[in-house]
């Protein structure tokens, strides 16, 4: 089925205990976690969005039980010119996640087929290139075992506008806005067009969109940890691995067990 953000924009509020099932979630996910350290799995998670959406408090309640030494979160700018120097999706393969490892990406390799195809970034043949691009370089991810979740954060202009605002009030967030996020607000009808194009032509089987209602931060945050978890739970055994019995044996002894 085609995506549909317009499908995506009722903002209710979360309807049940949103600090227990946040909890509870951070738990879930802590074992996740340690299930992809424990079976040497590695993972990538793909934040896409509106500016203000609320990626980055996603993004914060996501790592919240993580162990650090097994994650990394990779907050992804405009490249340098070491990097416009090469192929767009060479400075996306050093960030690529080793056994053990979660890689989240606060934006992605996506720029090539939204914001540099809207702001003019690249030429008309390199984003339509890219779509046959991203799709290769995201098979072969999968092909090698990596897991891969993509999220799109979706909200309103309404919804935007008011966060844009709030942040210009609040003097500890107004390090959060610049002009870009004007210059992209302006501009938002060829946004839709090349987010509906990127939905259109990069939703596989292997790596599907996961478009979450942003429009209600709690309900938002609780969608897109739920459909982390979903995905991820999917594609990494589960089960604990045994105690080893020697060193149980030895441990038993240490701590006067027997």
């Amino acid at each position: 089925m085609s995506i549909d953000l317009a499908d995506f924009e009722k903002g209710a509020a979360y309807p049940g205990d949103y600090d227990q099932d946040l909890a509870n979630l951070q738990e879930r996910l802590a074992h996740i976690q340690a299930a992809h350290i424990c079976h040497g799995r590695r993972a990538a998670i793909v934040f896409e969005g509106w500016d203000a959406a609320g990626k980055g408090g996603i993004i914060q309640r996501l790592t919240t039980e993580w162990d650090p030494r097994y994650f990394t979160v990779w907050p992804i700018a405009a490249p340098t010119p070491e990097e416009k120097a090469r192929h767009f999706l060479w400075r996306f393969w050093k960030r690529l996640p080793m056994n053990g490892d979660i890689a989240v990406f606060d934006r992605s390799w996506y720029g090539r087929v939204l914001v540099e195809r809207v702001e003019g970034f690249a030429t008309e043949a390199e984003w339509r290139r890219g779509y046959d691009e991203i799709n290769e370089f995201e098979a072969q991810q999968a092909d090698s075992g990596t897991t891969i979740v993509k999220l799109f954060i979706h909200v309103t202009q309404e919804s935007q506008d008011q966060r844009l605002k709030d942040r210009l009030d609040h003097p500890w967030k107004r390090w959060k806005t610049g002009l870009d996020d004007y210059r992209n607000r302006a501009r938002r009808s060829d946004y839709l067009d090349a987010m509906a194009e990127m939905f259109r032509r990069t939703d596989k089987r292997w790596a599907p969109w996961h478009v979450i209602d942003g429009n209600n931060k709690k309900a938002g945050r609780i969608a897109a940890l739920t459909a982390i978890a979903n995905r991820l739970e999917a594609t990494v055994p589960m089960d604990p691995p045994p105690l080893d019995p020697a060193l149980e044996k030895i441990a038993r002894q240490a701590l006067g067990l027997d």
